[in-house]
């Protein structure tokens, strides 16, 4: 890339935490431009530098445009950001692909996994796009976007197999309040990132259920080492589940009522559906979607994950919730590993 030129990032799309990363992007000196499906989301970027549909309140840096034509975009992006629900990257991705450029990096902020095929995001990207890995890079870790929005400090894990790739990302969007360290460990940033979302909706439906502290500590510590389990078995390194993209993420998903995940978990323990929970939250909530996948993967690695064994079968009304929390509880003793 010339150093005569600035950084150019491309957002797609418009949603929550896109719009959260595009004004990081900005904030650290970037250049970006925002896809938008909705010439309401654009206009408003451009025209009143807000986002309408998400954050309406919070001004976006000047510098930050829109556009509804995705060519546009990613004309000369040397980063493209991807930020959309993971069970419909397939589908948009291939709409997008010819328009990016050889030498742009992708950037997966995507933390699910999808539905049969069982694959990872940057394993979607390289397959759909044909780019290799090590132009495609995953940002995760303990990130709200509502904190991010009003500039309260945070930190991400960039992992890219390519370093130096990593690095470039890395200073694109390192600011005050936004710290992102870097990493080769794209499969155990990316687990961590899907699998806590499952966790999440574990302690949620345990606090829809009135359980206390001790069953939230419970389901985060034993989740966490059923995240390893499968990240490890899957070739990630343990240390990248005992940082920001695996615990740190794990944490904050589970804790915050900011969180989706967590906030869909509680309908549920107070006895909503899935159906009516979904209709109540209106958001996409890729845990829900990812428990199956998620457990399919465990199977095929041959590694024990009870909690999000449990969470699968709930939201598929194989059991009830009276049901669930006694698989759990009634489990075997055993060792804690």
């Amino acid at each position: 890339m010339s150093q005569h030129r600035s950084i150019r990032a491309a957002v797609l799309s418009a949603g929550s935490w896109g719009t959260a990363v595009a004004k990081i992007l900005a904030e650290a000196g970037t250049d970006v431009v925002v896809h938008a499906r909705r010439d309401e989301i654009a206009d408003g970027i451009n025209r009143d530098h807000r986002n309408p549909g998400y954050f309406p309140d919070i001004e976006l840096p000047a510098s930050l445009t829109a556009t509804t034509d995705p060519a546009v975009a990613l004309a000369g992006a040397d980063f493209l950001v991807l930020s959309i629900p993971a069970q419909s990257l397939r589908s948009n991705l291939a709409l997008w692909a010819p328009h990016i450029e050889p030498h742009t990096v992708i950037v997966s902020l995507m933390k699910g996994i999808e539905l049969g095929t069982h694959l990872r995001a940057s394993e979607i990207i390289t397959e759909v796009t044909g780019v290799s890995a090590d132009r495609v890079a995953v940002l995760s870790g303990p990130n709200l976007a509502g904190e991010i929005m009003a500039g309260q400090p945070a930190a991400a894990t960039i992992a890219c197999p390519d370093e130096d790739a990593a690095r470039r990302f890395q200073q694109a969007c390192h600011t005050p309040y936004f710290r992102p360290y870097t990493s080769t460990d794209v499969i155990g940033c990316e687990l961590g990132g899907a699998v806590k979302n499952v966790i999440a909706l574990a302690v949620g439906i345990g606090s829809g259920m009135g359980l206390g502290d001790n069953a939230t500590a419970m389901l985060i510590t034993r989740g966490l080492a059923e995240t390893t389990r499968l990240a490890t078995a899957m070739g990630a390194h343990p240390a990248t589940l005992a940082g920001l993209a695996g615990l740190g993420d794990l944490v904050a998903t589970c804790s915050s009522p900011l969180s989706r995940n967590r906030t869909f978990g509680t309908h549920l323990g107070r006895g909503l559906s899935v159906e009516q929970t979904t209709a109540v939250t209106r958001q996409t909530t890729e845990g829900v979607k990812s428990a199956e996948a998620i457990l399919a993967l465990a199977r095929a690695h041959d590694v024990e994950m009870p909690i999000t064994d449990v969470i699968s079968a709930l939201l598929h009304e194989k059991i009830t919730l009276d049901n669930a929390a006694a698989a759990l509880m009634q489990r075997p003793p055993k060792p804690e590993r």
